[in-house]
Order: C-alpha cells, then structure tokens, then sequence
C-alpha cells in the first residue's frame, strides 16, 4: 500500500492539500459521546431492507432478467447476444443496499471469441483502454469491430443494447399486470442501459429501477492488463492464497469512454475496467477469519458501518448536488475496502464498537480527500480523488462538508429537528466555504429520510397522541 502512495504522490494525480492522517490499525478511536452512538446504532437499524420489500422487488427483477436472456437467445436478428448471461452485481447483491431495494444492476456477460489486445490509454492511468482481437475473425462480434478489423466499438455495442432492450420491453409484460417497464433515455457517458417500473394508473412514480449494463469478458485463462496484475492488497486481510486467487479470476470490460471534452478517436470508442464482481465478493466474504458472520457469536459491524457511510454520501449529494456531482457511493466503497485491508482483524469490527469503526471509517474518507489521494483499488496507479474526474473545488467543499458533518455530531443521521439548516455555498470566483450560519450554530439538525415503515409509524403516533388529548379534553369537559 504505501509503495502505491509514493508513486501517485510524485504522479500528475496527486493533489497538494493540506496533510491529514488517515487512521491507522493502531490508532486509538476517538470517543464518542453517549447521545451519538445511540443515534449511530438507531440509524444502522433503519437502514435495514424489510423482506417483504425485499423479496416483492427480488422477485420482479429476475423475471426480468430470464425473460430478457430468452429474447435474446432465440433473437435470430443479433446472434452474438444469443450466448450473453447475466452476473448480478451492485449494493444489493453484496447486501449493503440501505433503505429501499429500488435499484438493481445487472452485467449482461458478453463472450470473446478470442484472446483481447488490451492497450491502455495515456493519461488514464489503468481505467481506460481501446480493446482489439488478437486476429481477425468471422465470428458474430464481427459486425461491431472498427473498420480495421480487430478493434471492438463502444458505442456500437451499447447502442445494439438500447435497441434490444427497447424490442424486449415492446412485447414484455410484467407479471400482475399493474406495472410496466419503460426504457430510459440514454445518459451521457453510460455505459448502461436503464429500465424504470411504473405502475399502470400513476405513470409518474418510478417504483423501481434496473441498469442493465454490457460487459465484455476477458477470459481468465488471459490475465489482468498490466496496471492491474499484482492485485488488490488484501495480503494482511484475506491472505496472499486469497489475493492469488481473485487475480486468476476474470475481469470485465464495460462500454464507458473517459470524462472530458475533445476525446481522441480512441477514447471515443475506449472500455473502462470494471471488478464489480470481485468487489461483491470480498464484501459479502469480508472477514479475516472465515467464520465472520457465520454465526450471531461471530458478527461484526463492517457492512453497517459501509450502509452508515452510504446514507452519509446520498445526504451530502441530495444537500449540495451542484457542489458535489463529481462525489459517489463508489468513493466511499473504495475507502471502505481500503480501510478493510489496513484494519484486518475480527476484534476491530465488533458490534459493540459499531459507532466508534464508523467515525474510523469516515475520518478515512475526510483523510483522503485532505491529502486528495483515493487509490483505486484493484488499480492502484488511478487516483479517484483526481482531476478532471474530481474537480479541486468539489474536494475542498467535500473536505468542509465532512469535517462540519463530524464536528456537528453526524446530523445527515440524525432524526429531524427544528433549526437552521447548515449552508455551505461555493463561489464562482473563489473557494468553496462554509457561511457564517454555520460558524455561529453549535448544533445543526438535518431532516434525514427514512423509510416509508418510519414515515407511517411517526404519523401514526402523532395522530394517536392527538386523539387521546382530544379525549382527555372531552373527559375534563363532562365532569364539569
């Protein structure tokens, strides 16, 4: 780990703000007051998925998933779909989706025919290349190769999915009949193609959503590309016979060019690496002993602390989504992984200690970003934390945000309370800052949303203490 921190601080990505430690497995955790670790484990608590939501969602969604992979195996008109599987990844899968299982990502697996020509592009540092057949060939993906032959399109491939879908979604119906599938317009820069369910009555209301994205697999018997190749350092947490292994398995190309105006040819057409699969992996196996979890005698608070930093990424982004568009709940995976891999053992992550590892995990995240150095996991070389892909104005306002979150006591957790909200603003002409609101407030409570179960049970209970005053009112009344 540290050799990969030299190098991209002496590389073009490393930003020079002001130094911050990032927390060590020796390090002493902070104390926390009473009050916030009982919100903390209350918060944990309700971002927990209710099965009956769970298992309604789970349902739809792999109804959609076979019938779409039987459209396009008996589709005569696209025979190289006609193989394509599905691997499920995302927060769901790796089970750390909070509040609501209403997104959904699938990897529809498209084959190679042959070995892949995997370059690497300038400037990218590992996350970007033009992929190419090592030859020539007749083979069903002939139809989306470049004109030299070899090189395999991007754009043609997600484009070929966009019309597929939309044909499978024409003749679709879901089972029940009270909803529907529509397909989304296309996003800039995606590389997935997304589906919304809506009921039939209330068009409006998207109850559900699914990106169903094309990922080109490299076959296993061929390697990582070279940024890649030593693995992600997980030696002191999963052991080097762990590491061996994730880095004999696959990896996946999907159709996704790099951000950024007045791309060269080729980035127009690149394919950015992607580890989803492993990713899910060493969450969902996450303990430097195997019997992590296994047993109520032997669970740790790791994945709560991961779902806490999530609902603490997705309130900062809906406060200030202008400010920090650049910010996603992949930064906060990846500082969690890291932080997973430095701080290894089963003893750190009880669940008595839950609050104390979150507030570990996000004095992580706030290091990072102060030294403006994020690693990519699986790829080292590539900074996360790096412009143009995060602006300097969008880290200096997630540097304020996160330390005004942590000195105010975490109130993007907190339960809603009458007062001011915090106002952080950025200027166009100068840095981004906190305003005088903020300075002068000692405690500021946000509104935090929660599920509608919550939602239900407040409303509920104010009307019942409502009706019971009405009563007593009435009571007093009569015997006068």
């Amino acid at each position: 780990m540290l050799q990969y921190y030299a190098h991209l601080r002496q590389s073009s990505q490393y930003i020079n703000l002001p130094t911050a430690k990032i927390p060590k497995p020796g390090d002493e955790l902070a104390p926390i007051s009473p009050e916030l670790a009982r919100w903390i484990r209350l918060r944990a608590q309700d971002l927990k998925l209710r099965q009956s939501d769970r298992q309604w969602a789970v349902d739809l969604v792999n109804h959609l998933r076979e019938s779409l992979l039987v459209f396009l195996k008996n589709s005569d008109e696209q025979p190289y779909f006609q193989s394509a599987s599905v691997l499920s990844s995302g927060s769901y899968y790796e089970m750390v989706k909070i509040l609501n299982p209403n997104e959904f990502d699938m990897m529809l697996k498209l084959q190679s025919p042959s070995r892949l020509k995997m370059t690497e592009l300038d400037q990218y540092h590992g996350l970007f290349y033009e992929v190419a057949l090592s030859r020539s060939t007749r083979s069903h993906i002939r139809s989306f190769l470049l004109d030299d032959g070899v090189t395999i399109s991007a754009s043609k491939i997600i484009s070929e999915m966009h019309r597929l879908v939309r044909k499978f979604i024409s003749t679709y119906r879901v089972p029940g009949n009270s909803w529907r599938w529509v397909v989304n317009r296309k996003r800039p820069n995606s590389p997935a193609v997304t589906l919304s369910l809506l009921e039939v009555d209330n068009g409006k209301q998207e109850l559900l959503s699914v990106d169903v994205v094309p990922a080109l697999e490299v076959p296993s018997s061929q390697g990582w590309p070279l940024a890649a190749r030593a693995g992600p350092d997980v030696d002191n947490w999963l052991g080097k016979k762990t590491r061996r292994s994730l880095t004999h398995q696959t990896c996946f190309f999907v159709p996704k060019k790099p951000p950024g105006r007045n791309l060269s040819e080729a980035a127009k057409e690149s394919w950015r690496i992607s580890f989803s699969h492993i990713e899910k992996e060493l969450i969902k196996t996450h303990g430097n002993k195997r019997t992590c979890c296994e047993t109520s005698a032997t669970k740790c608070c790791r994945k709560q602390c991961f779902k806490l930093l999530k609902c603490l990424i997705e309130g900062l982004k809906q406060r200030y989504p202008q400010e920090l568009d650049a910010l996603c709940s992949y930064h906060g995976k990846t500082a969690f992984l890291h932080t997973l891999s430095i701080r290894a053992q089963d003893s750190l992550w009880t669940p008595r200690q839950l609050p104390a590892c979150f507030m570990h995990l996000l004095r992580a995240l706030e290091g990072h970003a102060r030294s403006g150095l994020l690693p990519h996991f699986f790829v080292p070389t590539s900074n996360l934390f790096a412009p143009p892909t995060f602006p300097r104005k969008a880290l200096v306002f997630l540097i304020e945000a996160l330390e005004d979150q942590r000195r105010q006591g975490l109130p993007l957790l907190m339960p809603p309370a009458p007062a001011p909200p915090l106002a952080v603003h950025s200027h166009s002409d100068s840095q981004p800052q906190l305003s005088p609101v903020v300075q002068q407030t000692p405690v500021i409570q946000y509104p935090v949303i929660l599920p509608p179960q919550v939602v239900e049970m407040k409303s509920f209970e104010q009307m019942f203490k409502i009706v019971a005053l009405v009563m007593v009112l009435v009571y007093v009344c009569y015997l006068l």
